[in-house]
């Protein structure tokens, strides 16, 4: 019996073996008809929930203009720089004000110290948040580095402000708690000679792709997030050129998860991804379903960088994260949440406690979430009804982010052979029909609800 086992054992590793050479032996092309055909890999997909980092010199202003009616983008306080350059009134008066009248935004880099910086604390939190991957802006707008890029000149955080490796300190700290580590990457600098002098075979030859092969050559990141794109096509940032280099021979080439956003031809049409960010795809808002893999991103707040004028009407509760985090993985897509640290690299307690708020919920309804697919018969008004849908082989998952008044009623499902409130051993009484299925909802208190927020009802072997 043990020399079969044996046998089987070693029959299934060369079929492994096998089975990973022939992917490892599949090359792509610098066009995105080959590039699209790569498919996203499925760690990315299983993970649902990750974990966003704006932090870099504009968390020493961290100012926006949170009151004023202005559009998503206008409260972005990673933005300082540019907002700056265009003259706009309020970040002038703000500058002169509080750090001379001859100041620049460089004169941030020295007081950008982190000095209380922790990265395994970092870490330790979006584990138990619930995530399953980290992105952190390697480098923003601005052109400021988070690692000893030699392309930056000095602008960057082991030459400057906090003389550390802050790339390498947090990468090393999330792959030790077992999650994924990835990278923001900008296309482009709003200051930098080079971009603005709007040369682009210089800019990408000289400058962007040896950065970005250097970002991926010494961490490894498992993720990257692009951005930046929308001044020049992907053909003019090479963009095809990097990603057939990614996917072919980078150390990354088999587990690689890349978003959209290669040149303002490539926005939910290339790449592994497609991007929504504070619901707005460019300026527009989405309103349809998208089949593609796809991925939310937004701020606790109004900002990424961190906003010290943010007040508490400002931020999501725990409730609407868990809502927002429920409404997107039944629609397919994952959620990319930001937290902006401050320059200290202290992360404001609010928002860790929305994020230990939402992995208590994941701790008890995690099956709903982690490894599934969108239902595809759900109904298109969920949020309407307070009533989602996930799926995960033959178990329909349906999350209700209200607690149901009466029964409740699963259109297209005939029958089920147990269906069960995650969480609680509470008995939950179900009566099949020929068109839907009518759960009774138990009789539940604020002394036996299995968690807050929102509630889950497994329906096992559902036809």
């Amino acid at each position: 019996m043990f020399k079969k086992i044996q046998k089987i054992a070693a029959l299934a590793i060369i079929s492994s073996s096998l089975s990973l050479s022939s992917v490892n032996a599949q090359t792509y092309e610098a066009n995105w008809n080959s590039l699209d055909k790569r498919a996203t890999p499925q760690w990315w997909s299983d993970a649902k929930f990750g974990i966003f980092i704006h932090w870099g010199p504009y968390s020493v202003p961290a100012y926006a203009p949170v009151d004023e009616e202005e559009g998503v983008y206008e409260k972005y306080a990673e933005h300082y720089l540019t907002k700056l350059m265009q003259g706009k009134t309020s970040y002038v008066n703000f500058q002169k004000k509080y750090y001379g009248k001859n100041s620049t935004y460089d004169d941030f880099i020295p007081l950008f110290k982190a000095e209380f910086f922790n990265p395994d604390r970092w870490a330790n939190l979006f584990k138990k948040s619930g995530a399953g991957y980290v992105v952190l802006t390697s480098k923003h707008h601005d052109g400021f580095a988070l690692w000893p890029s030699k392309e930056t000149n000095g602008r960057n955080s082991v030459d400057a402000g906090p003389k550390r490796d802050i790339a390498n300190e947090l990468t090393e700290a999330v792959k030790k708690t077992g999650l994924k580590m990835g990278f923001y990457y900008s296309l482009l600098e709003w200051a930098n000679p080079l971009y603005t002098g709007g040369d682009m075979e210089k800019w990408t030859t000289q400058y962007m792709l040896p950065q970005m092969k250097d970002l991926v050559t010494r961490y490894k990141p498992e993720v990257i997030f692009s951005d930046g794109e929308w001044d020049y096509n992907s053909k003019e940032l090479k963009s095809e050129q990097f990603l057939q280099w990614l996917y072919n021979d980078s150390p990354v080439k088999n587990s690689v998860v890349v978003n959209d956003r290669w040149g303002k031809d490539t926005r939910s049409k290339h790449g592994g991804y497609y991007t929504t960010e504070y619901d707005l795809i460019g300026d527009t808002v989405n309103t349809k379903r998208i089949e593609h893999p796809w991925e939310e991103s937004r701020g606790i707040g109004t900002s990424y960088g961190y906003s010290q004028f943010e007040r508490l009407e400002h931020y999501s509760s725990s409730k609407q994260l868990v809502d927002l985090l429920i409404d997107k993985v039944s629609n397919g897509g994952n959620l990319l949440l930001n937290v902006g640290p401050k320059a200290n690299g202290l992360i404001p307690v609010i928002m860790e406690e929305r994020l230990l708020d939402m992995g208590k919920w994941l701790k008890v309804n995690g099956d709903a979430i982690y490894g599934t697919t969108a239902w595809a018969k759900r109904p298109a008004k969920m949020k309407e009804h307070n009533v989602f849908y996930t799926q995960k082989g033959k178990d329909l998952y349906v999350l209700c982010t209200a607690w149901p008044k009466g029964n409740l009623t699963i259109p297209g499902v005939k029958s089920a052979s147990k269906v069960s409130l995650l969480g609680s051993d509470v008995k939950v009484n179900f009566k099949p029909n020929t068109a839907n299925l009518v759960i009774t909802t138990p009789s539940i208190n604020p002394g036996n609800m299995p968690s807050e927020h929102a509630w889950v009802f497994k329906i096992s072997n559902f036809n």
